[in-house]
């Protein structure tokens, strides 16, 4: 049995919260609370297996509450909250930042079809979030890599464009990469970020404040620039051709998912193939590491991030065991290598 607290301050969502997750036989709300405080105090005596979180309310608001939760009693946390609530949206993906797993949206009670798609949308990740194994890091560990970092200029000389799979814990490492990319780079870099329909566009917007390049969420047809960051769409997987001309597509799901991180990294291993940077970081499941592995076959420079920084050692821990990464990485080790380019 999931054992779950509910986090809200709204009596109208804790109860639509309770009703979704008790329908549910292997899930069971064992606590209601309506603030931060009351979450944190709850967890003194009580061990949920998982969090979800509300982010806008009264005195200690969802990300101070994850950040608190997280130094003490390390709990897989989801926050829910209204994702075109423009006050929420810089909390949400502090709330990330402090260890947050994943971010979804509210109950939509508009319309029946729309409830029950969001309740099992809330359910499912409830169901997944709740086997992931969160810790406190205190320690900035140690990078192990297959070369070291200080005779990779070479062979980086050549490389023409970067792509980046990502999912599960990924805005704040994206963040933190990105913000570090030196301004004059020189190549286009690509993204799939794994993330809850609707809010791609609130992450572009995030990550602009920090980050010295333009970023975008892409669209059908258009060029890929130097110095530009691309994410892939909500439902496209997303490539690109040898003339830089970005391509959407809405075919089927790889590994169940679309954008999928496997689209991406096959079409830069048919156009590029070593004449790229590609990244794999922290998420759930395997997608892409296998296509990461034929990329570093073809001669392409390959990034694992390394199990200590990664919230879940899903997507980078199967690209390891595949021996797919020339490199594995922190992101700080991993901005440095874009320092190189």
């Amino acid at each position: 049995m999931i054992k779950v607290l509910v986090v809200d301050d709204s009596p109208l969502i804790q109860e639509l919260m309770i009703n979704i997750l008790n329908s549910d036989n292997d899930i069971q709300v064992i606590g209601v609370v309506n603030s931060g405080e009351k979450a944190v105090k709850f967890l003194e005596k009580n061990k949920p297996d998982i969090i979800t979180m509300d982010i806008n309310m009264p005195g200690m608001n969802g990300f101070e509450a994850t950040r608190r939760i997280m130094e003490v009693y390390p709990t897989p946390i989801i926050v829910i909250t209204a994702l075109f609530n423009c006050k929420d949206v810089d909390t949400t993906f502090q709330a990330m930042k402090a260890g947050a797993l994943f971010v979804i949206e509210k109950p939509i009670v508009a319309t029946e079809d729309g409830f029950r798609r969001s309740s099992q949308e809330i359910i499912n990740m409830v169901k997944i979030m709740s086997e992931v194994k969160v810790v406190r890091r205190k320690l900035r560990p140690k990078d192990v890599n297959t070369k070291p970092l200080n005779k990779v200029k070479n062979t980086l000389s050549n490389i023409r464009i970067a792509a980046i799979g990502v999912s599960t814990g990924g805005p704040p490492v994206l963040q933190n990469i990105f913000s570090k990319i030196p301004e004059n780079i020189h190549i286009p870099i690509l993204v799939v970020q794994h993330m809850a329909p609707g809010f791609i566009n609130e992450l572009v917007s995030w990550l602009s404040q920090t980050t010295k390049q333009p970023i975008h969420v892409a669209t059908q047809g258009e060029k890929a620039l130097p110095g530009h960051i691309y994410f892939a769409p909500d439902g496209f997987h997303m490539g690109i051709r040898s003339n830089g001309q970005i391509f959407l597509s809405d075919t089927e799901k790889e590994n169940n998912l679309k954008p999928a991180v496997s689209y991406l990294f096959k079409s830069i291993a048919n156009y590029y193939g070593k004449d790229s940077l590609n990244i794999l970081l922290t998420g759930m499941g395997s997608d892409g590491a296998r296509e990461l592995k034929v990329l570093r076959d073809k001669g392409a420079i390959t990034v694992a991030q390394d199990k200590e920084t990664s919230v879940v050692y899903g997507m980078p821990g199967e690209a390891v065991k595949l021996n797919a990464a020339t490199y594995v990485l922190s992101p700080d080790k991993i901005a440095e290598l874009f320092g190189k380019l």
